[in-house]
């Protein structure tokens, strides 16, 4: 089993840097995935790692084998790096059958026909497709297309899988069964893995860590908790979904085992919150609560411990699973996600309760 190191890894197109001096370490057997808006450098990376594009700064290895370095003009080209990669268009081949695709990188590398049948039956069986062995390609839905792809980049055991946005054209719930079923094949296997989207609850669901870039750089790289819920400023944080940023104060700052628990005040409230890092008494805060993290109750409601903030339901929307409720807070608007049945009407007074591991103070 194989790893992937970056080390310092740019990629320029003239003067713009598409990808600027990545530092990124994917273990043996790991699921990464590259997150971000497009043009983010996530798709770039993936390449240089593939060999399909050539860096111009730093090193790439896989496992203990150089496979690029710009300075030194080393260059393993794509078939000598024993990669496989899934693209978002699949690139099934419509004039073979289903057999015939999953069997072409073992036939391209001359293997006998026997080694071909028992490798193919083997990757079909794995992605539960082996009774369309005989299928022609076109007859296959979208979902079973994506299927034959990762059977054919499994087939000849490379070292490293590498994906760019294989779900990017099923619909949502076929996308979501795909995506546990292939997480539950690569656990299965081992095998390391390098994934790009731009889909941050695909990114959430299938990773061991999660790499946020924008133009060109990483912002973070954590588990999916660590970037949800602890993200590294402002910008990792808006790229999930929609949080609240409430301006505070810092009263008092203690460290508690890794992270540190703030006192925070802002204007006729206060209460306690996280933090990754130390912050001074009387420094400035913006404080991310997320809009499921926060609880309405009657006005008078909280506790000692607990962020309290008073409001005014100002909309209503029910949503099916779940319902949105915007609430005039005074100095700003707090967006929150409550239970569909959840009494909220428009005009109705409301405490706004926050646990203070739901409160996560970054710097302004």
């Amino acid at each position: 089993m194989q790893g992937i190191r970056l080390e310092a890894v740019s990629r320029h197109f003239g003067a713009v840097a598409a990808v600027d001096k990545i530092e990124l370490t994917v273990e043996p057997g790991e699921f990464v995935t590259l997150l971000g808006p497009s043009g983010c450098g996530k798709t770039t990376t993936l390449r240089m790692v593939a060999g399909l594009e050539e860096n111009d700064h730093g090193r790439i290895w896989i496992g203990d084998r150089l496979v690029a370095d710009a300075g030194a003009g080393v260059f393993v080209p794509p078939d000598h790096r024993k990669l496989g990669m899934v693209f978002q268009s699949y690139a099934i081949w419509p004039h073979m059958t289903v057999f015939d695709n999953v069997g072409y990188p073992l036939r391209i590398r001359r293997r006998p026909a026997t080694e071909v049948r028992e490798k193919v039956l083997a990757a079909l069986s794995l992605v539960e497709m082996e009774a369309y062995a005989d299928r022609p390609a076109p007859a296959l839905s979208g979902g079973q297309q994506q299927r034959v792809a990762i059977a054919r980049a499994l087939v000849f055991e490379p070292d490293v899988l590498l994906l760019d946005e294989p779900l990017s054209n099923l619909d949502a719930k076929l996308r979501t069964q795909t995506g546990d079923e292939f997480r539950a094949i690569q656990r299965r296997l081992g095998i390391t893995t390098l994934y790009v989207t731009h889909d941050q609850a695909e990114a959430m669901a299938l990773s061991d860590r999660v790499v946020v870039m924008e133009s060109g750089k990483v912002l973070q790289i954590g588990s999916p908790e660590d970037v949800y819920e602890r993200p590294a400023n402002r910008a990792v944080a808006a790229f999930f979904g929609t949080p609240n940023f409430v301006e505070a104060s810092v009263a008092g700052c203690r460290a508690e085992g890794d992270l540190y628990r703030l006192e925070i005040q802002g204007d006729g409230w206060k209460g306690p919150c996280q933090a990754g890092a130390e912050f001074a008494a009387g420094d400035r805060v913006l404080v991310m609560v997320r809009p499921e993290n926060v609880r309405i109750a009657d006005p008078g409601t909280g506790a000692e411990g607990q962020i309290v903030w008073k409001g005014r339901i100002v909309e209503s929307i029910y949503r099916g699973a779940q319902r949105t409720v915007l609430v005039d807070a005074g100095d700003w608007h707090l967006r929150l996600e409550a239970p569909a049945l959840q009494r909220a009407e428009p005009g109705e007074d409301v405490s706004l309760i926050v646990e203070p591991r739901a409160a996560w103070a970054i710097s302004p």
